[in-house]
């Protein structure tokens, strides 16, 4: 049997949603063993001067605890 928890992260990158998610991810896995999942919550553009200027998104990363 094993025990997850969840953490939850916002990651930002200049060209997409997936370069953030990507981002995202490889930060948690820096920190957090055992990652095995995110489901994003929300997706924002940052907008400037009416052009956007970023993409945003905040994510629940689940990992497993060690035993």
């Amino acid at each position: 049997m094993s025990v997850a928890r969840v953490t939850e992260i916002s990651a930002t990158s200049p060209e997409s949603f997936d370069e953030a998610v990507k981002a995202g991810i490889e930060r948690a896995n820096k920190t957090l063993r055992n990652v095995e999942g995110c489901w994003i919550k929300d997706m924002n553009v940052q907008v400037e001067n009416g052009a956007v200027k970023g993409y945003r998104v905040n994510m629940a990363v689940t990992f497993v605890l060690d035993d």
